[in-house]
């Protein structure tokens, strides 16, 4: 049976894919959904390395999605202009000094991370506790501004905020949209600049865990996961800056929420 099955199954591989897109770039939590969505479904966990292997696909996806952006950056680096050129480097500077917190403690907690952080309860409460605080930044702060390159002030805030992304629950899209909101970037200056900020850190992610991926993973099984988490990926990013244009971030907290009751159930029934 699928269920049962010690080696990941290619259904398994499109699901798990499909929801690490969709989880990873929508502020609800990828590890969280994970580690909880084999649990629930009787599937083994497949392990960080292999969670970190699926970001292979949102990379893409941010790549894909924000390509202009990245080009342009590279483009303005090397503008004749002495201002453009300027620009273009604190740019580059702040998104680099911003993945430091994160990427200082994904390397000092790693080992913690793949096993005191996995509890369900806790999982659960992150889930509740950080989606009550982006809906609050959004629902009861001013509106924000809207700027393609924010500022040091607004970087580090985020950068340092996206740390805590190692908890599962946390979600690090989501935690890095509240910080910009605190900062006072608007919704869309917020989502736009945490995706950006993704990229550096994810793609420095994937090259601590890969080498832990276990050697038995069939890597045509791993490249449907991969490509599946890609697709899902660019069909998120799409639908939240289309929805933060118009709307906040209630369905956000309010999902969170239900499935951090549906964790606790699922924990009371087992006693």
């Amino acid at each position: 049976m699928l269920a049962n099955a010690d080696t990941l199954q290619p259904l398994q591989a499109v699901v798990l894919g499909i929801v690490q897109g969709l989880t990873e770039l929508l502020p609800v939590s990828s590890s969280a959904h994970l580690f909880v969505v084999p649990e629930l479904l009787g599937w083994k966990y497949e392990g960080l390395a292999f969670d970190v292997a699926l970001h292979g696909g949102t990379l893409i996806a941010l790549i894909i999605a924000f390509w202009s952006d990245w080009a342009a950056l590279v483009r303005d680096a090397f503008a004749s202009d002495p201002g453009v050129r300027r620009d273009a480097h604190g740019l580059w500077l702040r998104l680099a000094v911003a993945s430091v917190p994160a990427a200082i403690v994904g390397v000092l907690l790693d080992d913690i991370a793949e096993t005191h952080l996995r509890s369900l309860a806790l999982q659960a409460a992150m889930l509740a506790l950080f989606g009550a605080l982006l809906w609050a930044a959004d629902r009861f702060l001013p509106r924000g501004r809207d700027v393609s390159r924010p500022g040091w002030g607004e970087a580090m805030l985020m950068g340092a905020a996206q740390a805590l992304a190692l908890v599962p629950g946390v979600s690090r899209s989501g935690v890095t949209m509240t910080a910009g909101r605190v900062a006072g970037l608007s919704r869309v200056s917020a989502a736009r600049f945490s995706f950006l900020l993704a990229t550096p850190i994810t793609f420095g992610a994937l090259l601590l865990k890969l080498p832990d991926l276990p050697p038995s993973l069939p890597m045509g099984t791993l490249a449907l996961a991969v490509a599946s988490a890609a697709l899902s990926g660019l069909l998120a990013i799409k639908l939240l800056l289309r929805m933060l244009r118009h709307a906040g971030f209630g369905v956000f907290f309010a999902y969170r929420v239900a499935l951090a009751v549906t964790i606790l159930g699922v924990l009371g029934r087992r006693g």
